[in-house]
């Protein structure tokens, strides 16, 4: 067994880790460690968007868990896809930029958590943005992280937001501007045609400096506790178990899963279910992977009676040569992402902010997942077979509760997910909502004459208890898990509001697993966002000057 000895150790290097990384390191006098239980981002192939299909399904890069069997969507097991790799999700993700709506940060402050206030976090989220299109009061140009505007030159997507128009919604220029609402184009982490994950925005300008130690194939075992206070982490490394001290502090930012698993490896957690393992209680927290939250979604989807969709694209042919257009130059249409369209709407008129994100491709999910065509050379097809578009659909402020809970007290073993899709009835009713109204945008004029039949749900599921039903096959993970070490003042909570975990010196969790409760929409800015104010919060920094809007 290996010693060694920093000031601050980060475990996970992922979508906050690789940002923790490189603040913290930013002063040399701090000696900083980097752990990740992935490898490195090494296929160049893969950091092309369009191919993120791809990636996201196969088990490069991925821990690839499954949830247990789901209750209420007839035992089905999820596949729930994380990024194990330097860069973590943000590696494999579809690279959409959504902060969220204010009113999510105002929710949290006003839930007691001082300094989560969207005035608050806006300079956080400028921060870290190099914006290359928009310079103005929402947005930051001299970050590390480069966003863009949606690229994408496929007609179908300008339609899609007429037709929305066109159902009485308006039309938004930047979902994270003056307004979320309505429909728009989304931005996207995405430098000269390529992935800008936070491994490649954060980590690489990072990586040399001398006191920066980033160890890959690095599975953290357990946090090393005297008494009441993290002192360090045991790590296995290859074939070895390696002990690392930390004088300063220790920062968990391994993820939904993985932080909570590491904190009940660790004898943090509920005393009850850690004894069933055989794991000596540290310190009772029974909140400790609760409060699992994640957008579900599911898909609409149409038959295109003429030939605009991606599809054409994606013959071996033309994808081979625009995997080389992109890779020598940048440019092309698999430098673009296939969701580039979407919306943020209300489902009623109640309501004072959205409660449903739609996510529009010219497209199905088959062609989508890329299973590449050879050229026809003249053999007449069905337009009907080859194209189509999809909607993916879901609530944004699900009422859903799960867990993440112990499998053994082997560090190896992944831990069990419970994520209890549509658990809350009210979540139901919303996707149903979401239904139905993208059904009423879809019969627009502006998409007149170019839709088909209706594949999914289908002709023959027209009323909401159909639709309902229907969901228990078709609903599926937006793939935005959060909330499982959540930020709290009851005793429930892991973390407080400097994100410290509760009884315990010298530990604290900055991921997504400590929302509270989960943003209007993609979740990895916001991620990004807690990453700064974690580093504000460990180097005493005090946060920078509210916006002014």
């Amino acid at each position: 067994m290996t010693d060694l000895e920093y000031d601050y150790i980060v475990v996970g290097a992922g979508s906050a880790g690789c940002v923790l990384a490189n603040r913290l390191s930013a002063d040399p006098a701090n000696r900083v460690l980097l752990l990740e239980a992935g490898g490195r981002d090494s296929n160049t192939l893969f950091r092309l968007p369009m191919l993120m299909g791809r990636l996201m399904h196969s088990g490069i890069y991925n821990w690839k868990y499954y949830t247990e069997p789901e209750p209420h969507l007839d035992g089905r097991r999820v596949f729930w896809p994380r990024g194990k790799v330097l860069g973590g999700s943000s590696t494999i993700n579809g690279m959409i930029y959504v902060r969220g709506n204010p009113a999510d940060y105002d929710g949290w402050e006003q839930m007691g958590l001082p300094g989560w206030s969207y005035d608050k976090v806006l300079p956080l989220f400028k921060r870290s943005e190099a914006h290359v299109d928009r310079d103005d009061s929402f947005h930051g140009c001299a970050g590390e992280l480069t966003v863009q505007r949606a690229r994408g030159t496929n007609a179908m997507f300008d339609t899609y937001m007429n037709a929305g128009q066109q159902a009485g919604y308006d039309v938004t220029d930047d979902f994270n501007g003056a307004s979320q609402e309505g429909f728009g184009r989304y931005d996207f982490t995405i430098r000269r045609g390529w992935r800008c994950s936070t491994a490649t925005a954060f980590l690489a300008p990072a990586v040399r400096r001398p006191n920066l130690t980033v160890a890959t194939r690095a599975l953290a075992r357990k946090v090393l506790l005297e008494g009441r206070r993290a002192v360090g982490v045991e790590y296995r490394s290859r074939r070895s178990v390696v002990t690392a001290r930390a004088l300063k502090e220790v920062v968990l930012a391994a993820g939904v899963v993985s932080s909570p698993h590491l904190l009940m490896l660790s004898g943090i957690g509920d005393a009850e279910d850690l004894g069933r393992h055989g794991i000596s209680v540290a310190h009772h927290l029974p909140g400790v992977g609760k409060n699992v939250q994640d957008h579900v979604d599911c898909c609409l989807v149409h038959e295109c009676r003429k030939p605009v969709s991606l599809r054409e694209n994606l013959r071996v042919d033309r994808m081979t040569f625009g995997v080389m257009q992109a890779a020598l130059f940048g440019t092309g249409f698999v430098t673009t992402f296939p969701y580039e369209a979407g919306s943020f709407i209300r489902s009623s008129a109640d309501l004072d902010v959205p409660d449903i994100q739609t996510h529009f491709m010219p497209a199905t999910e088959a062609t989508a997942n890329l299973h590449w065509s050879l050229p026809s050379f003249g053999r007449r097809r069905n337009v009907g077979e080859d194209h189509g578009t999809t909607i993916r659909i879901g609530p944004v402020v699900p009422k859903s509760r799960g867990h993440i809970a112990l499998r053994s007290g082997d560090p190896e073993d992944a831990p069990r997910i419970h994520a209890n899709y549509l658990g809350d009835r009210r979540d139901v009713d919303t996707a149903v909502a979401g239904v139905q109204l993208m059904r009423e945008v879809m019969a627009s004029r502006a998409f007149a004459g170019t839709l088909g039949r209706e594949l999914e749900p289908g002709s023959d599921k027209r009323t909401d208890a159909q639709i309902a039903e229907w969901l228990i096959d078709a609903a599926m993970t937006t793939l935005h898990p959060v909330g499982s070490c959540r930020m709290g003042t009851d005793a429930e909570a892991v973390v407080d509001a400097e994100l410290r975990v509760q009884g315990i010196d010298g530990l604290r969790v900055a991921d997504a697993s400590i929302m509270p409760i989960i943003t209007r929409g993609n979740t990895n800015a916001p991620t990004i966002m807690i990453a700064e104010k974690a580093s504000d919060l460990i180097l005493d920094r005090s946060t920078p000057a509210e916006a002014t809007l």
